[in-house]
């Protein structure tokens, strides 16, 4: 049988891509002390980034990401500048093979 598109490009990416517009990532990627305290307890320091896209992901737009999907600058910007003005930025580690070491990261992460 064929495979029929329902949605076009368009379409598909007004509804699944990751927000790019600050208004928006205020409201659904504004990280609650009840979501750091989920990320410090059940994540290990160098997958918390991780956990906290996958987190803001789920709530919109209502999926998980991709192996291999690029996240927008924008995004991941707005991400660590919200957990880093909870005062709690220690620990949270983003992949980089060639990245400086940052306390509580393990080498090759910053």
């Amino acid at each position: 049988m064929a495979h029929r598109t329902v949605l076009t490009e368009r379409q598909r990416s007004a509804l699944f891509d990751l927000p790019t517009d600050r208004t928006v990532m205020l409201r659904h990627y504004t990280l609650a002390d009840d979501d750091l305290e989920i990320i410090r307890a059940r994540r290990r320091p160098h997958n918390r980034f991780g956990f906290a896209l996958q987190l803001c992901a789920l709530r919109y737009p209502g999926r998980l990401l991709t192996p291999g999907e690029v996240i927008p600058l924008e995004v991941t910007r707005f991400l660590g500048a919200t957990w880093a003005e909870s005062g709690r930025s220690g620990g949270i580690c983003k992949p980089g093979r060639n990245a400086p070491r940052t306390p509580g990261c393990p080498a090759g992460s910053l």
